[in-house]
């Protein structure tokens, strides 16, 4: 979390620690309770990721894009998407035969909109805006990731300004909870 570099250089950064730790998933055998706990590392910064998108990245691409709120909305769509299977996979251990399920679900959902970025908004992103914007999306987006969520919250809003206000607070008690329960520690 928080890497440095443009927008797409931080996002893609990203995209790359949540494909290790999804690795890290699918050497283990079915069970093994270290799925659950790279699925909760994975969830932790999915939603922190996704909430930085949200509030900086798809807002620039309404703005810069042709058609940029058309893509904006199918990448808010898969945002929902995988945020039910995030918060379905909360309540499951390892164990839980849903598990496996749920996780190849997610692992499916996350890769092919982590290839749709990579491959086809991020390089019109790149060649709509400036390196100066990009830079300074590339802050805003670290700035939210630290005060982000890191539970899904399928019902919360995915748009500014409402995400914008209430994430912050939503992140603190998270990162609470997390504390606490120990959630996302090696």
């Amino acid at each position: 979390m928080g890497h440095g570099g443009d927008v797409i250089a931080e996002l893609t950064t990203d995209h790359e620690e949540v494909e290790e730790l999804f690795a890290n998933i699918e050497e283990l055998p079915s069970g093994d309770p270290r799925r659950k706990h790279y699925a909760d590392q994975a969830t932790m910064e999915l939603v922190r990721h996704s909430v930085a998108e949200e509030s900086y990245l798809y807002p620039a691409v309404r703005k810069h894009l042709p058609q940029g709120s058309d893509i904006a909305d199918k990448e808010l769509q898969d945002h929902a998407a995988a945020e039910r299977t995030m918060k379905d996979l909360e309540s499951c251990d390892a164990g839980d035969p849903r598990f496996d399920e749920l996780i190849i679900k997610l692992m499916n959902e996350i890769r092919a909109h982590m290839a749709d970025e990579e491959n086809n908004l991020f390089p019109r992103l790149r060649e709509a805006c400036s390196a100066e914007m990009l830079n300074e999306l590339g802050d805003k987006v670290r700035q939210a990731k630290k005060m982000a969520p890191t539970r899904p919250h399928p019902s919360a809003p995915d748009t500014p300004p409402a995400n914008k206000l209430l994430a912050p607070g939503v992140g603190l008690v998270d990162r609470l909870r997390d504390a606490m329960s120990g959630r996302g520690k090696a």
